[in-house]
Protein backbone atom coordinates (compact mmCIF):
# COMPACT_ATOMS: atom_id res chain seq x y z
CA UNK A 1 0.00 0.00 0.00
CA UNK A 2 2.47 2.41 1.24
CA UNK A 3 4.59 1.34 -2.16
CA UNK A 4 1.55 2.55 -4.23
CA UNK A 5 1.37 5.72 -2.61
CA UNK A 6 4.37 6.74 -3.33
CA UNK A 7 4.31 5.77 -7.07
CA UNK A 8 1.17 7.52 -7.42
CA UNK A 9 2.92 10.38 -5.08
CA UNK A 10 6.28 10.66 -7.67
CA UNK A 11 4.42 10.59 -10.75
CA UNK A 12 1.88 13.78 -9.23
CA UNK A 13 5.30 15.81 -8.85
CA UNK A 14 7.72 14.53 -11.32
CA UNK A 15 4.44 15.85 -13.65
CA UNK A 16 4.70 19.77 -11.33
CA UNK A 17 8.49 19.76 -11.77
CA UNK A 18 8.40 18.80 -15.59
CA UNK A 19 6.05 21.67 -16.36
CA UNK A 20 7.98 24.19 -14.36
CA UNK A 21 10.87 23.37 -16.52
CA UNK A 22 8.90 24.92 -19.54
CA UNK A 23 7.35 27.88 -17.99
CA UNK A 24 7.95 30.67 -20.48
CA UNK A 25 5.85 34.10 -21.10
CA UNK A 26 2.93 34.43 -23.59
CA UNK A 27 3.35 32.41 -26.70
CA UNK A 28 3.74 29.20 -26.80
CA UNK A 29 0.81 28.64 -24.25
CA UNK A 30 1.07 26.39 -21.47
CA UNK A 31 -2.40 25.90 -20.61
CA UNK A 32 -4.88 23.79 -19.20
CA UNK A 33 -8.41 22.89 -19.79
CA UNK A 34 -11.41 23.80 -17.07
CA UNK A 35 -13.30 20.75 -18.61
CA UNK A 36 -16.09 19.71 -16.80
CA UNK A 37 -17.38 23.11 -15.98
CA UNK A 38 -19.23 25.05 -18.07
CA UNK A 39 -20.17 22.07 -19.97
CA UNK A 40 -20.59 19.18 -18.26
CA UNK A 41 -19.20 15.97 -18.69
CA UNK A 42 -20.17 13.14 -16.99
CA UNK A 43 -17.01 10.37 -16.66
CA UNK A 44 -15.26 13.64 -14.60
CA UNK A 45 -18.16 14.51 -12.32
CA UNK A 46 -20.36 11.77 -11.91
CA UNK A 47 -21.39 12.33 -8.61
CA UNK A 48 -23.19 15.30 -10.23
CA UNK A 49 -26.17 12.63 -11.64
CA UNK A 50 -26.56 11.22 -7.85
CA UNK A 51 -29.67 12.65 -7.07
CA UNK A 52 -31.31 12.03 -10.37
CA UNK A 53 -34.54 10.84 -9.99
CA UNK A 54 -35.07 7.23 -11.46
CA UNK A 55 -31.77 7.62 -12.04
CA UNK A 56 -31.63 3.84 -12.91
CA UNK A 57 -32.39 4.96 -16.10
CA UNK A 58 -29.17 7.17 -16.70
CA UNK A 59 -26.96 4.04 -17.13
CA UNK A 60 -23.35 3.59 -17.87
CA UNK A 61 -21.32 2.78 -20.94
CA UNK A 62 -21.21 -0.69 -22.18
CA UNK A 63 -22.52 -2.21 -19.68
CA UNK A 64 -21.10 -5.82 -19.05
CA UNK A 65 -24.10 -8.57 -19.64
CA UNK A 66 -22.42 -10.83 -16.79
CA UNK A 67 -23.43 -8.16 -14.38
CA UNK A 68 -27.06 -8.06 -15.54
CA UNK A 69 -27.20 -11.55 -15.53
CA UNK A 70 -26.13 -11.68 -11.98
CA UNK A 71 -28.22 -9.30 -10.68
CA UNK A 72 -30.04 -10.85 -8.22
CA UNK A 73 -33.14 -7.94 -7.06
CA UNK A 74 -33.58 -4.59 -9.02
CA UNK A 75 -31.60 -2.82 -6.08
CA UNK A 76 -28.50 -4.67 -7.17
CA UNK A 77 -29.03 -4.52 -10.52
CA UNK A 78 -29.54 -0.55 -10.28
CA UNK A 79 -26.35 -0.03 -8.11
CA UNK A 80 -24.30 -2.05 -11.20
CA UNK A 81 -25.61 -0.18 -13.32
CA UNK A 82 -25.59 3.23 -11.88
CA UNK A 83 -26.93 6.28 -14.19
CA UNK A 84 -29.58 6.09 -17.18
CA UNK A 85 -30.00 9.04 -19.26
CA UNK A 86 -31.35 10.73 -22.59
CA UNK A 87 -29.59 8.71 -25.44
CA UNK A 88 -29.29 5.43 -23.62
CA UNK A 89 -29.41 2.70 -26.33
CA UNK A 90 -30.76 -0.02 -26.34
CA UNK A 91 -31.72 -3.62 -28.05
CA UNK A 92 -34.66 -5.66 -27.37
CA UNK A 93 -35.41 -9.20 -27.34
CA UNK A 94 -38.05 -11.26 -27.66
CA UNK A 95 -38.04 -14.01 -25.48
CA UNK A 96 -40.64 -16.11 -27.54
CA UNK A 97 -38.85 -15.92 -30.58
CA UNK A 98 -35.22 -15.09 -29.17
CA UNK A 99 -35.27 -12.34 -32.19
CA UNK A 100 -34.50 -9.05 -31.57
CA UNK A 101 -36.65 -5.68 -32.50
CA UNK A 102 -35.59 -4.20 -35.51
CA UNK A 103 -36.79 -0.92 -37.66
CA UNK A 104 -36.05 -2.60 -41.54
CA UNK A 105 -34.06 -0.39 -43.24
CA UNK A 106 -33.41 1.79 -40.33
CA UNK A 107 -36.61 3.40 -39.98
CA UNK A 108 -39.75 4.25 -42.15
CA UNK A 109 -40.77 1.29 -42.26
CA UNK A 110 -42.65 -0.98 -39.69
CA UNK A 111 -41.36 -2.76 -36.20
CA UNK A 112 -40.33 -6.61 -36.99
CA UNK A 113 -38.96 -9.56 -34.49
CA UNK A 114 -36.68 -11.21 -37.01
CA UNK A 115 -33.05 -10.64 -35.94
CA UNK A 116 -30.83 -13.00 -34.78
CA UNK A 117 -27.59 -10.36 -33.74
CA UNK A 118 -28.36 -6.76 -33.00
CA UNK A 119 -26.47 -3.93 -34.59
CA UNK A 120 -27.36 -0.39 -35.73
CA UNK A 121 -30.99 -1.08 -36.96
CA UNK A 122 -31.37 -2.53 -33.93
CA UNK A 123 -31.23 -0.02 -31.46
CA UNK A 124 -33.40 1.89 -29.87
CA UNK A 125 -32.32 5.53 -28.53
CA UNK A 126 -34.41 6.42 -25.35
CA UNK A 127 -34.60 9.59 -24.17
CA UNK A 128 -36.82 11.83 -21.16
CA UNK A 129 -38.24 15.27 -21.79
CA UNK A 130 -39.81 16.76 -18.60
CA UNK A 131 -41.18 19.85 -20.14
CA UNK A 132 -43.42 17.54 -23.09
CA UNK A 133 -46.88 16.65 -21.78
CA UNK A 134 -47.41 12.98 -20.52
CA UNK A 135 -50.01 10.75 -20.24
CA UNK A 136 -48.38 7.53 -19.29
CA UNK A 137 -46.69 6.81 -15.98
CA UNK A 138 -44.66 3.68 -14.81
CA UNK A 139 -40.50 3.33 -15.08
CA UNK A 140 -37.81 1.38 -16.31
CA UNK A 141 -36.29 0.75 -19.88
CA UNK A 142 -35.18 -1.42 -22.62
CA UNK A 143 -35.92 -1.82 -26.01
CA UNK A 144 -35.50 -4.39 -28.43
CA UNK A 145 -34.07 -4.95 -31.81
CA UNK A 146 -32.28 -7.15 -34.05
CA UNK A 147 -30.07 -6.61 -36.90
CA UNK A 148 -28.73 -7.11 -40.46
CA UNK A 149 -25.08 -6.46 -40.20
CA UNK A 150 -24.91 -2.93 -39.52
CA UNK A 151 -27.83 -1.68 -37.83
CA UNK A 152 -28.98 -2.20 -34.54
CA UNK A 153 -29.45 0.71 -32.40
CA UNK A 154 -32.30 2.47 -30.85
CA UNK A 155 -32.40 5.73 -28.72
CA UNK A 156 -34.28 6.39 -25.46
CA UNK A 157 -36.08 9.49 -24.86
CA UNK A 158 -37.65 10.67 -21.59
CA UNK A 159 -40.58 12.64 -21.10
CA UNK A 160 -40.66 12.45 -17.59
CA UNK A 161 -39.38 9.99 -14.75
CA UNK A 162 -41.30 7.25 -16.39
CA UNK A 163 -42.49 7.80 -20.07
CA UNK A 164 -40.13 7.13 -22.90
CA UNK A 165 -39.59 7.75 -26.63
CA UNK A 166 -37.94 5.47 -28.69
CA UNK A 167 -35.70 6.93 -32.16
CA UNK A 168 -34.28 4.49 -34.19
CA UNK A 169 -30.59 4.80 -36.78
CA UNK A 170 -32.66 6.66 -39.13
CA UNK A 171 -33.73 9.34 -36.80
CA UNK A 172 -37.79 8.74 -36.87
CA UNK A 173 -39.53 8.04 -33.90
CA UNK A 174 -41.57 4.47 -33.25
CA UNK A 175 -44.83 5.13 -32.00
CA UNK A 176 -48.22 3.68 -33.78
CA UNK A 177 -49.81 3.29 -37.31
CA UNK A 178 -52.76 5.52 -38.16
CA UNK A 179 -54.52 2.66 -40.39
CA UNK A 180 -56.59 0.02 -39.43
CA UNK A 181 -56.96 -0.29 -35.62
CA UNK A 182 -54.12 1.53 -35.28
CA UNK A 183 -52.11 -1.38 -33.38
CA UNK A 184 -49.38 -1.97 -35.55
CA UNK A 185 -46.05 0.04 -34.37
CA UNK A 186 -43.97 1.95 -36.83
CA UNK A 187 -40.44 3.94 -36.85
CA UNK A 188 -41.29 6.75 -39.32
CA UNK A 189 -42.51 9.58 -37.69
CA UNK A 190 -40.08 12.98 -37.68
CA UNK A 191 -41.51 14.43 -34.28
CA UNK A 192 -42.39 12.70 -31.26
CA UNK A 193 -46.43 13.00 -30.08
CA UNK A 194 -48.55 10.93 -28.16
CA UNK A 195 -48.61 7.93 -30.30
CA UNK A 196 -44.56 7.56 -30.20
CA UNK A 197 -45.31 7.99 -26.19
CA UNK A 198 -44.63 4.66 -24.26
CA UNK A 199 -43.93 3.26 -20.90
CA UNK A 200 -41.53 0.74 -20.13
CA UNK A 201 -42.42 -2.03 -16.58
CA UNK A 202 -39.62 -4.40 -15.62
CA UNK A 203 -40.29 -7.62 -13.79
CA UNK A 204 -38.31 -6.82 -10.04
CA UNK A 205 -37.76 -11.01 -10.06
CA UNK A 206 -36.20 -11.09 -13.55
CA UNK A 207 -34.76 -7.14 -14.06
CA UNK A 208 -33.95 -7.62 -17.92
CA UNK A 209 -37.33 -8.12 -18.75
CA UNK A 210 -40.02 -5.78 -19.79
CA UNK A 211 -43.20 -4.72 -20.89
CA UNK A 212 -43.36 -2.21 -23.41
CA UNK A 213 -47.03 0.31 -23.03
CA UNK A 214 -47.91 2.01 -25.95
CA UNK A 215 -50.31 4.87 -26.03
CA UNK A 216 -53.32 2.94 -26.22
CA UNK A 217 -52.97 1.08 -23.01
CA UNK A 218 -51.82 -1.88 -24.45
CA UNK A 219 -48.36 -3.95 -24.45
CA UNK A 220 -46.18 -4.62 -27.12
CA UNK A 221 -46.33 -8.05 -28.30
CA UNK A 222 -44.06 -10.14 -31.11
CA UNK A 223 -46.28 -13.37 -32.09
CA UNK A 224 -44.47 -13.31 -35.66
CA UNK A 225 -41.36 -12.13 -36.16
CA UNK A 226 -42.55 -9.82 -39.64
CA UNK A 227 -44.31 -7.63 -37.15
CA UNK A 228 -44.58 -5.93 -33.79
CA UNK A 229 -48.57 -4.89 -32.76
CA UNK A 230 -49.35 -3.03 -29.54
CA UNK A 231 -52.63 -5.15 -28.84
CA UNK A 232 -51.86 -7.91 -25.60
CA UNK A 233 -54.32 -7.59 -23.27
CA UNK A 234 -53.14 -11.08 -21.84
CA UNK A 235 -52.31 -11.56 -17.91
CA UNK A 236 -49.16 -9.17 -16.56
CA UNK A 237 -48.72 -11.71 -14.21
CA UNK A 238 -46.91 -14.11 -16.17
CA UNK A 239 -43.29 -13.22 -17.53
CA UNK A 240 -42.25 -16.69 -18.83
CA UNK A 241 -40.17 -17.30 -21.80
CA UNK A 242 -43.66 -18.16 -24.60
CA UNK A 243 -45.38 -14.47 -23.80
CA UNK A 244 -45.15 -12.49 -26.71
CA UNK A 245 -45.31 -9.27 -24.79
CA UNK A 246 -41.98 -10.07 -22.53
CA UNK A 247 -38.94 -8.61 -24.08
CA UNK A 248 -35.09 -8.16 -22.56
CA UNK A 249 -33.95 -5.23 -22.47
CA UNK A 250 -30.15 -4.39 -23.03
CA UNK A 251 -28.16 -1.16 -22.78
CA UNK A 252 -25.62 -0.85 -25.27
CA UNK A 253 -24.59 2.76 -24.55
CA UNK A 254 -25.58 5.72 -22.58
CA UNK A 255 -24.50 9.46 -22.67
CA UNK A 256 -23.75 11.83 -19.51
CA UNK A 257 -23.70 15.42 -20.73
CA UNK A 258 -25.21 18.52 -19.60
CA UNK A 259 -28.62 17.73 -21.74
CA UNK A 260 -28.92 14.51 -19.61
CA UNK A 261 -27.93 16.21 -16.50
CA UNK A 262 -30.76 19.18 -16.55
CA UNK A 263 -32.99 16.96 -18.10
CA UNK A 264 -32.29 14.48 -15.76
CA UNK A 265 -32.99 16.67 -12.50
CA UNK A 266 -35.56 18.57 -14.28
CA UNK A 267 -36.72 22.69 -13.76
CA UNK A 268 -36.95 22.75 -10.44
CA UNK A 269 -33.35 20.96 -8.98
CA UNK A 270 -31.08 21.09 -11.95
CA UNK A 271 -30.39 25.02 -11.04
CA UNK A 272 -29.78 24.32 -7.81
CA UNK A 273 -27.30 21.65 -9.13
CA UNK A 274 -25.36 23.29 -11.72
CA UNK A 275 -25.11 27.07 -9.94
CA UNK A 276 -23.36 25.24 -7.51
CA UNK A 277 -21.19 23.55 -9.19
CA UNK A 278 -20.19 26.42 -11.36
CA UNK A 279 -19.96 28.53 -7.82
CA UNK A 280 -17.22 25.49 -6.26
CA UNK A 281 -15.54 23.52 -9.37
CA UNK A 282 -13.39 26.21 -10.19
CA UNK A 283 -13.00 29.48 -7.75
CA UNK A 284 -10.37 32.49 -8.36
CA UNK A 285 -7.86 30.41 -5.78
CA UNK A 286 -7.86 27.78 -8.46
CA UNK A 287 -6.20 30.88 -10.94
CA UNK A 288 -3.56 31.72 -8.23
CA UNK A 289 -2.65 27.78 -8.29
CA UNK A 290 -2.28 27.56 -11.93
CA UNK A 291 -0.48 30.53 -11.97
CA UNK A 292 2.13 29.57 -9.54
CA UNK A 293 2.67 25.61 -11.32
CA UNK A 294 3.56 27.42 -14.70
CA UNK A 295 0.06 27.82 -16.44
CA UNK A 296 -0.16 31.12 -18.37
CA UNK A 297 -3.97 30.50 -20.02
CA UNK A 298 -6.87 28.56 -19.61
CA UNK A 299 -9.18 27.00 -22.10
CA UNK A 300 -12.57 26.89 -21.25
CA UNK A 301 -14.99 25.38 -22.44
CA UNK A 302 -18.88 26.74 -23.27
CA UNK A 303 -21.86 25.40 -24.86
CA UNK A 304 -23.54 27.08 -27.56
CA UNK A 305 -26.87 28.03 -25.10
CA UNK A 306 -24.82 30.25 -23.30
CA UNK A 307 -25.95 32.62 -25.63
CA UNK A 308 -29.50 32.71 -24.61
CA UNK A 309 -27.90 33.56 -20.68
CA UNK A 310 -29.85 33.86 -18.56
CA UNK A 311 -32.77 31.77 -19.69
CA UNK A 312 -31.43 29.06 -22.27
CA UNK A 313 -33.71 26.85 -24.27
CA UNK A 314 -34.74 23.97 -21.90
CA UNK A 315 -33.62 22.04 -20.23
CA UNK A 316 -30.12 23.95 -20.28
CA UNK A 317 -29.68 26.34 -17.29
CA UNK A 318 -29.16 30.07 -16.68
CA UNK A 319 -26.09 31.42 -15.32
CA UNK A 320 -22.67 29.72 -16.90
CA UNK A 321 -22.40 33.35 -18.07
CA UNK A 322 -21.66 34.95 -15.25
CA UNK A 323 -19.28 31.99 -13.93
CA UNK A 324 -17.56 33.00 -17.37
CA UNK A 325 -17.33 36.72 -16.51
CA UNK A 326 -15.87 35.82 -13.36
CA UNK A 327 -13.44 33.53 -14.97
CA UNK A 328 -12.06 36.25 -17.04
CA UNK A 329 -11.50 38.38 -14.09
CA UNK A 330 -9.19 36.01 -12.37
CA UNK A 331 -7.23 35.43 -15.46
CA UNK A 332 -6.43 39.09 -15.08
CA UNK A 333 -5.29 39.05 -11.43
CA UNK A 334 -3.04 36.52 -11.76
CA UNK A 335 -2.10 37.56 -15.64
CA UNK A 336 -3.09 34.65 -17.53
CA UNK A 337 -5.17 34.91 -21.12
CA UNK A 338 -8.34 32.33 -22.04
CA UNK A 339 -9.18 30.60 -24.79
CA UNK A 340 -12.41 30.50 -25.05
CA UNK A 341 -13.48 27.01 -26.62
CA UNK A 342 -17.07 26.53 -28.59
CA UNK A 343 -16.73 23.07 -27.19
CA UNK A 344 -21.25 22.11 -27.98
CA UNK A 345 -22.35 23.73 -31.14
CA UNK A 346 -26.27 23.18 -32.15
CA UNK A 347 -27.09 20.13 -33.21
CA UNK A 348 -24.11 18.52 -31.84
CA UNK A 349 -20.91 18.38 -34.46
CA UNK A 350 -19.71 14.42 -33.11
CA UNK A 351 -22.68 13.45 -31.13
CA UNK A 352 -20.14 13.22 -27.95
CA UNK A 353 -21.36 13.62 -24.30
CA UNK A 354 -19.50 16.83 -24.44
CA UNK A 355 -21.12 18.19 -27.03
CA UNK A 356 -24.55 18.77 -25.87
CA UNK A 357 -26.12 16.24 -27.60
CA UNK A 358 -29.23 14.87 -26.60
CA UNK A 359 -29.09 11.56 -27.81
CA UNK A 360 -25.95 10.99 -29.41
CA UNK A 361 -26.67 11.72 -33.49
CA UNK A 362 -24.68 14.41 -35.30
CA UNK A 363 -27.19 16.62 -36.63
CA UNK A 364 -24.84 20.06 -37.06
CA UNK A 365 -24.82 21.01 -40.81
CA UNK A 366 -25.22 23.88 -42.99
CA UNK A 367 -28.66 24.51 -41.85
CA UNK A 368 -27.02 25.24 -38.18
CA UNK A 369 -23.88 27.73 -39.55
CA UNK A 370 -25.78 31.01 -39.06
CA UNK A 371 -26.61 29.99 -35.17
CA UNK A 372 -23.73 29.15 -34.36
CA UNK A 373 -22.01 31.75 -35.77
CA UNK A 374 -24.47 33.93 -33.94
CA UNK A 375 -22.57 32.51 -30.20
CA UNK A 376 -19.15 33.24 -31.72
CA UNK A 377 -20.58 36.73 -32.52
CA UNK A 378 -21.81 36.99 -29.13
CA UNK A 379 -18.51 35.45 -27.32
CA UNK A 380 -16.44 37.92 -29.08
CA UNK A 381 -18.39 41.10 -28.60
CA UNK A 382 -18.82 40.86 -25.36
CA UNK A 383 -15.17 39.98 -24.79
CA UNK A 384 -13.28 41.36 -27.60
CA UNK A 385 -12.08 44.64 -25.49
CA UNK A 386 -10.87 42.00 -21.94
CA UNK A 387 -7.06 42.26 -21.90
CA UNK A 388 -7.33 38.68 -21.10
CA UNK A 389 -8.42 37.51 -24.44
CA UNK A 390 -6.35 35.42 -25.66
CA UNK A 391 -8.30 33.44 -28.68
CA UNK A 392 -11.59 32.18 -29.46
CA UNK A 393 -11.82 28.21 -31.42
CA UNK A 394 -14.71 28.17 -33.61
CA UNK A 395 -15.45 24.65 -32.91
CA UNK A 396 -14.31 21.83 -30.78
CA UNK A 397 -13.42 18.31 -32.51
CA UNK A 398 -16.32 18.35 -35.44
CA UNK A 399 -16.23 15.01 -36.62
CA UNK A 400 -15.89 13.57 -40.08
CA UNK A 401 -17.84 12.70 -42.85
CA UNK A 402 -20.39 13.79 -40.46
CA UNK A 403 -19.50 17.42 -40.56
CA UNK A 404 -18.15 17.95 -44.24
CA UNK A 405 -14.65 19.60 -45.14
CA UNK A 406 -16.79 22.29 -46.95
CA UNK A 407 -19.63 23.22 -44.61
CA UNK A 408 -16.89 23.64 -41.96
CA UNK A 409 -14.98 25.82 -44.09
CA UNK A 410 -17.50 27.92 -44.80
CA UNK A 411 -18.45 27.68 -41.17
CA UNK A 412 -15.09 28.99 -39.80
CA UNK A 413 -15.21 31.76 -42.87
CA UNK A 414 -17.99 33.48 -41.11
CA UNK A 415 -16.66 32.56 -37.69
CA UNK A 416 -13.69 34.30 -37.93
CA UNK A 417 -15.14 37.41 -39.68
CA UNK A 418 -17.77 37.73 -36.54
CA UNK A 419 -14.43 37.80 -34.25
CA UNK A 420 -12.80 40.21 -36.57
CA UNK A 421 -16.00 42.71 -36.30
CA UNK A 422 -14.74 43.38 -32.65
CA UNK A 423 -10.85 42.46 -32.65
CA UNK A 424 -8.19 42.03 -35.03
CA UNK A 425 -5.63 40.37 -32.57
CA UNK A 426 -7.59 37.81 -30.80
CA UNK A 427 -6.38 34.55 -31.92
CA UNK A 428 -9.08 32.53 -33.94
CA UNK A 429 -8.40 28.66 -33.60
CA UNK A 430 -9.88 25.84 -36.35
CA UNK A 431 -9.92 22.79 -34.60
CA UNK A 432 -9.06 20.08 -37.06
CA UNK A 433 -11.36 17.05 -37.72
CA UNK A 434 -11.77 13.98 -35.75
CA UNK A 435 -12.10 10.55 -38.18
CA UNK A 436 -10.89 10.40 -41.28
CA UNK A 437 -10.13 13.95 -42.57
CA UNK A 438 -6.55 14.90 -43.50
CA UNK A 439 -4.57 16.80 -41.23
CA UNK A 440 -3.45 19.84 -43.18
CA UNK A 441 -6.91 20.36 -44.56
CA UNK A 442 -7.60 23.59 -43.64
CA UNK A 443 -4.42 25.00 -44.35
CA UNK A 444 -5.45 26.71 -47.48
CA UNK A 445 -8.35 28.22 -45.47
CA UNK A 446 -6.09 29.28 -42.35
CA UNK A 447 -3.02 31.02 -44.54
CA UNK A 448 -5.60 33.52 -45.54
CA UNK A 449 -6.67 34.19 -41.60
CA UNK A 450 -4.70 36.73 -39.89
CA UNK A 451 -4.09 35.71 -36.47
CA UNK A 452 -4.94 32.27 -36.95
CA UNK A 453 -4.55 28.54 -35.29
CA UNK A 454 -5.33 25.02 -36.21
CA UNK A 455 -5.91 23.03 -33.20
CA UNK A 456 -5.17 19.12 -32.80
CA UNK A 457 -5.57 16.68 -30.35
CA UNK A 458 -3.60 13.95 -29.03
CA UNK A 459 -4.52 10.64 -27.27
CA UNK A 460 -2.89 7.73 -26.60
CA UNK A 461 -6.34 5.69 -25.98
CA UNK A 462 -9.65 5.44 -27.52
CA UNK A 463 -8.35 3.00 -29.83
CA UNK A 464 -7.22 -0.80 -29.17
CA UNK A 465 -3.97 -0.21 -30.69
CA UNK A 466 -3.18 1.60 -27.75
CA UNK A 467 -4.14 -0.88 -25.04
CA UNK A 468 -1.24 -2.98 -26.37
CA UNK A 469 1.23 -0.94 -26.08
CA UNK A 470 3.14 -0.65 -22.56
CA UNK A 471 4.80 2.20 -21.03
CA UNK A 472 8.01 2.64 -22.96
CA UNK A 473 5.77 2.09 -26.84
CA UNK A 474 4.24 4.99 -25.70
CA UNK A 475 7.14 7.03 -25.02
CA UNK A 476 8.37 5.93 -28.06
CA UNK A 477 4.94 6.38 -29.62
CA UNK A 478 5.38 10.17 -28.70
CA UNK A 479 8.58 10.86 -29.90
CA UNK A 480 8.32 8.99 -33.15
CA UNK A 481 4.35 9.46 -34.54
CA UNK A 482 3.04 12.20 -32.35
CA UNK A 483 6.26 14.32 -33.50
CA UNK A 484 6.39 13.67 -37.20
CA UNK A 485 2.21 14.02 -36.75
CA UNK A 486 3.07 17.77 -35.09
CA UNK A 487 5.31 18.97 -37.55
CA UNK A 488 3.10 18.48 -40.59
CA UNK A 489 0.78 20.65 -39.03
CA UNK A 490 3.68 23.11 -38.24
CA UNK A 491 4.63 25.05 -41.53
CA UNK A 492 7.11 28.52 -40.99
CA UNK A 493 4.48 31.41 -42.39
CA UNK A 494 1.65 28.96 -42.06
CA UNK A 495 -1.18 29.18 -38.89
CA UNK A 496 0.17 28.36 -35.68
CA UNK A 497 -0.21 24.64 -34.40
CA UNK A 498 -1.78 24.31 -30.98
CA UNK A 499 -2.50 21.10 -29.17
CA UNK A 500 -5.57 21.63 -27.54
CA UNK A 501 -6.29 18.34 -25.38
CA UNK A 502 -3.87 15.85 -24.51
CA UNK A 503 -3.73 13.96 -21.02
CA UNK A 504 -0.43 12.20 -18.82
CA UNK A 505 -3.07 9.04 -18.44
CA UNK A 506 -2.21 5.73 -19.94
CA UNK A 507 -4.32 3.38 -21.47
CA UNK A 508 -3.03 0.53 -19.41
CA UNK A 509 -3.20 -1.46 -16.34
CA UNK A 510 -0.89 -1.59 -13.40
CA UNK A 511 1.26 1.56 -14.76
CA UNK A 512 4.37 2.20 -13.09
CA UNK A 513 5.24 5.74 -11.36
CA UNK A 514 8.48 5.24 -13.89
CA UNK A 515 5.98 4.83 -16.87
CA UNK A 516 3.60 8.09 -16.13
CA UNK A 517 6.66 10.01 -15.66
CA UNK A 518 8.28 9.47 -19.55
CA UNK A 519 4.88 9.46 -20.91
CA UNK A 520 4.50 13.23 -19.12
CA UNK A 521 8.18 14.15 -20.70
CA UNK A 522 8.12 12.64 -23.49
CA UNK A 523 5.04 15.05 -24.16
CA UNK A 524 6.22 18.07 -22.85
CA UNK A 525 9.46 17.41 -25.00
CA UNK A 526 7.24 16.93 -28.50
CA UNK A 527 4.05 19.11 -27.76
CA UNK A 528 6.29 22.05 -26.58
CA UNK A 529 7.50 22.68 -30.60
CA UNK A 530 3.71 23.31 -31.04
CA UNK A 531 3.98 27.31 -31.91
CA UNK A 532 0.77 28.12 -30.68
CA UNK A 533 1.17 25.95 -27.40
CA UNK A 534 -0.68 23.50 -25.87
CA UNK A 535 -3.52 22.82 -23.18
CA UNK A 536 -3.86 19.97 -20.88
CA UNK A 537 -7.31 17.58 -20.01
CA UNK A 538 -8.13 18.76 -17.66
CA UNK A 539 -7.65 21.14 -14.45
CA UNK A 540 -9.99 19.05 -12.48
CA UNK A 541 -11.02 15.26 -12.78
CA UNK A 542 -12.19 12.47 -10.41
CA UNK A 543 -9.97 10.19 -12.60
CA UNK A 544 -6.44 11.11 -11.05
CA UNK A 545 -3.75 11.10 -14.09
CA UNK A 546 -6.73 13.60 -15.81
CA UNK A 547 -6.04 16.12 -13.25
CA UNK A 548 -3.81 19.03 -13.48
CA UNK A 549 -4.48 19.69 -9.98
CA UNK A 550 -3.67 16.56 -8.64
CA UNK A 551 -0.49 16.18 -10.58
CA UNK A 552 1.07 19.05 -9.60
CA UNK A 553 0.15 19.10 -5.73
CA UNK A 554 3.19 19.98 -3.96
CA UNK A 555 2.30 18.47 -1.11
CA UNK A 556 4.09 15.36 -2.76
CA UNK A 557 7.67 17.08 -3.49
CA UNK A 558 9.22 15.68 -0.31
CA UNK A 559 8.02 12.25 -1.41
CA UNK A 560 9.84 11.99 -4.63
CA UNK A 561 12.98 14.58 -3.52
CA UNK A 562 15.56 11.64 -3.86
CA UNK A 563 13.94 10.55 -7.33
CA UNK A 564 13.63 14.17 -8.90
CA UNK A 565 17.43 14.17 -8.55
CA UNK A 566 18.30 11.31 -10.58
CA UNK A 567 15.42 11.81 -12.94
Amino acid sequence: MKKQQFQIAASVCLFAWLLLQSVGLDLPFKAVNLGGWLVIEGWMTPSLFDGIPNKDLLVSVATDMAVLRSAMNVEALLAELGYRNDGTQVHFKSVRLNKYLCAENGGGSALVANRDVPKRWETFRVSFLFFVLCLVLHILLFVLVCALQHFVNLQLWRINETTFNFRVFNKDFVGLGTQGQGIKVFAHAAEPGIAETFKIVHNSDHPLRVRIQASNDFYLQAETENSVMADYSGSLDDWGDQDPSVFEMHIVKNLQGEYQLTNGYGPDEAPKILRNHWSTYIVEDDFRFMSQNGLNAVRIPVGWWIIYDPVPPKPFVGGSLQALDNAFTWALNYNMKVILDLHAVPGSQNGNHHSGTRDGFLEWDNSKIQETVSVIDFLAKRYAGHPSLGAIELMNEPLAPGVTLDSLKEYYKEGYDAVRTYTASAYVILSNRLGEANSTELFPLAAGFNYSVIDVHYYNRYSDYFKRLNGQQNVDYVYGKRSKELREVTREGGPLSFIGEWTADLYIDNASMRDYRRFAKAQLDVYGKATFGWAYWSYKCEQKHWSFSVLTATAFYSVIEDELGSF
